[in-house]
């Protein structure tokens, strides 16, 4: 479909046109003509990449009543990141009509959101946690909105902002209409969609938790102890990598980007320990291609909105599978083609299976490059850059000298001369460096070597709780490099955690009788404790009610 046969305002096709936006993605073919003659609620499943603002947005922005000068549609994402390209995504869309948009988000200055506000807004956009300081502080009023908006609903709920979404869709009206985007679908989201929407139209662009189509998936398996050695082998035989390499923890995250620069990658670091100006630096480098590799957190990563990155490599796999598809889906945009990589330990196999079965595609397993191929990939690319580069007329009157110079080499000895100017480093390190070969199944146990100790905490699935915050939990409490954290079991008002023996006084003495998600933290050793006997005695108990 052409974006020039859609029933839209002239003023957006003119913006549209400047955008070069000629002709409709399939997420926007299949949602904007709805929503152009409809007002039923919309769930639209569709991956990240696949032009969903566009879907949404200029529908609202063709609705908005100019002289009306109150809030009449608020859109709600999780991240200050993807907030603010949102926000500018509906500025260029809305650039030749009178359109007022606010982005509200966490992590800068309210007063100046709180200014920007009082001169009147047509379309919020916001993260859940600042429209609900924004409410209470009673300059947001959405008592006339007529639509609300739920990008990367399922990534809002994974990052714990359930309560906050039931707090700002109490604070609406019950006529207006939801329009529910998402990668995934899990139960969460299911609940939102029952509680708050009204008999919505589902649209599937893709099958439900599906990665996109254009990506292709690769893992490789290494000893826990080489996982570094692999990333820089993996970023060495992909010459042009333009990617992000995704870390379990922001500890990790600030290792393995330190490590890359210290090696001469042009690397950098995205995690929730820095500023939002520091944010906004990084990002700026990467947009711009001054870095080669973005080394990220999950929570950091979320909402990244960049075009033609083009590998994803998880260094550590997510503890939720649903977030390997946020990971991969942030390379292969808009049709073009892409590689997720997962750096992996024999330990890691079963759940590679169960991400294949959710993905529904199969994960190639390939053998780690070896020093050789490492070598020839670098090389020629080094020769099609040469090849390709533009030459200069101006240098045609240094040539006579340049070529009495070179008269006494042959040309192969002259092409092994030019190619060691540039490469001789290069070749050294592969040349003394031994290849990274496959480890035994215990090879993970082996170089850890660290005696583990089972935690029960009294907060679960019911308080909002995901791996990642009992992990950021244990990371902002005990300040120690390289922690070791094994298995995370997450119940629905529990959870068990294993963390190395020596961490066992610090875990109790930091985490009990704090404040965290809305309950009185209680932390101890599990002992026999432990989540089968757990389920064994609920068996029990209803057993027991029965008869």
């Amino acid at each position: 479909m052409y974006f020039s046969e859609i029933n839209i305002h002239d003023e957006i096709k003119k913006s549209l046109v400047e955008l070069n936006f000629i002709t409709t993605t399939e997420i926007q073919t299949e949602a904007i003509p709805f929503l152009l003659e409809n007002k039923t609620d919309l769930i639209a499943l569709a991956q990240t990449g696949t032009g969903k603002t566009a879907a949404f947005g200029i529908p609202i922005i063709n609705k908005i009543i100019i002289k009306n000068n109150f809030t009449q549609c608020i859109v709600l994402c999780p991240t200050r990141e993807l907030c603010i390209q949102i926000t500018k995504d509906l500025d260029e869309f809305s650039k030749y009509i009178n359109i007022k948009i606010n982005a509200v988000y966490g992590g800068t200055d309210i007063k100046s959101q709180i200014k920007s506000l009082s001169k009147g807004n047509h379309i919020i956009v916001g993260t859940p946690g600042r429209v609900i300081d924004l409410i209470k502080r009673k300059k947001i009023n959405l008592e006339k909105i007529n639509t609300v908006v739920m990008d990367e609903a399922d990534e809002m709920l994974n990052m714990g902002f359930k309560k906050d979404i039931d707090t700002i869709l109490q604070k609406t009206p019950s006529n207006k209409q939801t329009l529910l985007f998402s990668a995934t679908m899990p139960k969460d989201v299911l609940k939102i969609s029952k509680n708050y929407m009204e008999k919505p139209h589902t649209i599937e662009v893709s099958k439900r938790n599906e990665g996109a189509k254009n990506i292709t998936h690769t893992y490789y398996i290494v000893g826990a102890r080489e996982k570094y050695s692999a990333l820089k082998r993996l970023c060495d035989y992909h010459p042009n990598i333009y990617g992000i390499v995704f870390c379990r923890t922001r500890r990790e995250c600030k290792e393995v980007s330190n490590k890359l620069m210290k090696d001469g990658y042009n690397a950098d670091a995205l995690h929730g320990d820095l500023s939002q100006s520091q944010r906004d630096h990084v990002m700026g480098k990467f947009r711009q291609r001054n870095l080669e590799i973005l080394v990220a957190t999950d929570v950091a990563a979320r909402g990244l909105d960049v075009n033609d990155i083009t590998h994803i490599i998880n260094y550590n796999l997510p503890d939720d599978n649903e977030v390997y598809i946020h990971r991969s889906g942030r390379t292969a945009r808009a049709n073009k083609k892409g590689s997720s990589i997962i750096i992996a330990t024999d330990r890691n196999l079963k759940k590679i299976q169960a991400i294949e079965k959710m993905i529904n595609k199969k994960i190639n397993f390939n053998k780690m490059p070896t020093g050789d191929m490492i070598c020839e990939n670098q090389l020629l690319n080094l020769i099609t850059k040469v090849i390709n580069s533009k030459v200069d007329n101006q240098i045609d009157k240094y040539l006579p000298g340049i070529i009495e110079k070179l008269s006494h080499l042959d040309k192969e000895t002259l092409i092994k001369h030019f190619v060691s100017v540039e490469f001789n480093r290069f070749l050294s390190f592969y040349k003394k460096s031994p290849d990274l070969k496959k480890k035994d199944k215990h090879d993970f146990e082996k170089s850890t070597d660290k005696q583990l100790v089972r935690f029960h905490m009294n907060v679960g699935k019911k308080n909002g709780v995901g791996a990642q915050h009992i992990l950021g939990l244990i990371n902002d409490k005990i300040q120690k490099r390289n922690i070791f954290i094994g298995k995370i079991d997450i119940m629905k008002s529990f959870s068990f955690f294993e963390i190395e023996q020596e961490q066992e006084i610090s875990i109790i003495k930091k985490l009990n009788n704090i404040k965290w998600r809305g309950a009185q933290l209680k932390v101890e050793k599990a002992k026999e404790f432990t989540k089968e006997k757990v389920l064994k005695s609920k068996k029990k108990r209803k057993k027991s009610r029965k008869q």
